[in-house]
């Protein structure tokens, strides 16, 4: 089972849909039980994103038994006209953490943000 992030209260930078595109882009496989837990979501919640994500073209699945197998289209450019041209590649490679950045110390900068300083 996923580890359940602490509680937050206030406003964030990330929607709940990009959330749950993100623990689906970490693991294709994943229960929307899971999802919800990860995202601090109701599974209701996490169907409606999905069902969002799935009738806009950004995602599918297929049914294997009890399992869904989701299948994200990387291409898609995302919805609002100020990320215009932006596919949905891009934001997952904010979002979903490789396995040398799950491995990192709390804290830490995970090393694909240590070059994104300016220098001018």
């Amino acid at each position: 089972m996923v580890e359940v992030p602490e509680s937050h209260s206030g406003w964030t930078f990330v929607t709940n849909h990009a959330r749950v595109l993100a623990a689906i882009a970490d693991n294709p496989n994943i229960r929307i039980r899971d999802i919800a837990a990860h995202c601090r979501l109701t599974e209701r919640a996490v169907q409606r994103i999905i069902s969002d994500l799935e009738q806009d073209g950004y995602l599918s699945h297929t049914r294997d038994g009890r399992t869904n197998t989701y299948r994200i289209e990387p291409d898609k450019v995302l919805r609002h006209p100020a990320e215009a041209g932006l596919p949905v590649a891009a934001l997952l490679s904010l979002l979903v953490q490789d396995e040398t950045d799950r491995v990192r110390k709390p804290g830490s900068q995970p090393s694909r943000l240590a070059g994104a300083r300016g220098t001018r």
